[in-house]
């Protein structure tokens, strides 16, 4: 495949990853949009921006310098609960609903693992943890035996992990559900990337 055509495919490949994040977290939302207690959902981090070219991790581009669109890796998803009593349950609607859009649109890839859920106080946005992606907590594993994980059930803890600063920087824009207005937008209509430079 010449360089030019091979470079074309990367960029096509991790813009459709991007939109295929962004299907998720639709999916996602509207699952959790039932639980009472979900006060709101954003996307955030690269999956809620407009993509742009970077040099890759890739070393067949970072040799030659050649800048690709930036690589969404998984999907972090803000979540406001004014109660933590049925995470489990949030996250069981969670697999569900990607594995039903999976069953829909055989081209969706996106698996339950790829999900990062952060979770926030209502009205503080005081950082609560990490929704865990076991299936039953605690699950006899070594990240479950991290002091304070899953003191409340299916609450993570990550030892180190530090929220970066500005995690909800631009969450206004991103907000795909409030409790009050009911959904707000899709991921879907998030803006495109930034430059084709």
């Amino acid at each position: 495949m010449p360089a030019t055509t091979r470079i074309d495919a990367d960029n096509r490949h991790l813009l459709t990853a991007q939109q295929a994040f962004r299907r998720a977290a639709d999916v996602i939302a509207d699952a959790w949009s039932d639980f009472p207690e979900v006060v709101a959902v954003a996307v955030i981090g690269s999956v809620a921006r407009p993509l742009w070219k970077e040099v890759p991790r890739f070393a067949g581009y970072r040799r030659r310098g050649i800048r690709l669109w930036h690589e969404c890796k998984d999907l972090d998803l803000a979540l406001w609960l004014d109660d933590l009593n049925r995470l489990g349950d949030l996250q069981r609607a969670q697999v569900k609903a990607l594995h039903r859009e999976r069953e829909r649109r055989p081209e969706f890839g996106v698996a339950d693992h790829q999900v990062d859920t952060f979770l926030f106080e209502p009205g503080t946005d005081a950082w609560l943890g990490r929704l865990c992606h076991f299936n039953r907590c605690p699950k006899s594993r070594p990240e479950c035996a991290v002091a304070g994980c899953g003191a409340t059930p299916f609450n993570r803890v990550f030892p180190g992990f530090d929220l970066y600063p500005d995690a909800l920087a631009d969450v206004a824009s991103a907000m795909l559900y409030g409790r009050e207005q009911g959904r707000l937008r899709s991921a879907l209509d998030l803006p495109g990337p930034a430059d084709d430079g």
